[in-house]
């Protein structure tokens, strides 16, 4: 079995208002606690912000990171936005559900949701 840190990083850049996660490589059940983690790590600020643009997989266990992510930043009084999903990662956003309940935008456009839009 690899090791999972040669498939998985995360870098976090913390801002005022914004903290930023930008995880790479693919989330399942080998890396997820590194992810969960990250997000745990993250200091407590207005928004949390998560760049899928470079996850390739996002498996259940991820879905799950990320919804116990949105409640506990939600419970801090923030919010978990998730930023630039790759079409596959997006699929999996759709078809979980969870689209319905954290935002996920594009870093270029403004406030419209992109996974919404096409569910």
């Amino acid at each position: 079995m690899r090791d999972s840190g040669d498939r998985f990083a995360v870098a976090m850049d913390v801002r005022d208002h914004v903290v930023e996660l930008r995880p790479v490589g693919e989330i399942d059940i080998a890396t997820v606690s590194a992810f969960r983690a990250a997000l745990w790590a993250a200091p407590a600020r207005p928004v949390l912000r998560v760049d899928l643009s470079g996850v390739r997989l996002l498996s259940a266990a991820g879905v799950r990171a990320l919804a116990a992510a949105h409640l506990r930043v939600r419970a801090r009084g923030g919010e978990l936005v998730l930023v630039d999903p790759d079409p596959v990662v997006a699929r999996v956003l759709r078809v979980t559900g969870l689209h319905r309940v954290v935002p996920v935008r594009e870093s270029g456009r403004g406030p419209e949701l992109l996974v919404g839009a096409a569910a």
